[in-house]
């Protein structure tokens, strides 16, 4: 489940990336008008994609990748409540951005410390035993 679910996160985050970067779709710095993003921004988004479907064509490096991952889009989102309009000085951003940065946090976190090897997304019950 957790290579999976890396393969979504590695697709989601290249895709986003790269719409970052249509004009259209951009409109005053917003994506779909909603998440501000920049170069740089669209850039960390292309090189999350690209790392998570790394970590999935390498090897087992998908739970290390969520946690890591977890980690440090949690530190984002809590650095980006704090500045409100960038994160460090670094990337543009918003209270969506914000909020989306700790809900991806939440779930990398609970995909690279608390998702089970066999388990399903759906169900959460442990398979009887005689």
């Amino acid at each position: 489940m957790v290579q999976k679910l890396a393969w979504v996160f590695g697709i989601v985050f290249v895709v986003v990336g790269a719409l970052g970067f249509v004009p259209a779709l951009t409109p005053g710095g917003s994506l779909l008008g909603i998440f501000e993003v920049d170069p740089l921004h669209n850039i960390i988004h292309l090189l999350s994609g690209i790392l998570a479907l790394g970590a999935v064509l390498a090897g087992n490096y998908a739970r290390l990748y969520f946690q890591v991952f977890g980690v440090v889009y949690a530190v984002v989102a809590v650095v980006g409540f704090l500045q409100g309009d960038t994160v460090l000085g670094l990337i543009a951003t918003n209270t969506a951005d914000h909020v989306l940065h700790l809900v991806i946090a939440a779930v990398a976190l609970w995909a690279g410390f608390g998702l089970k090897e066999g388990s399903s997304m759906a169900s959460g019950a442990q398979p009887a035993t005689m």
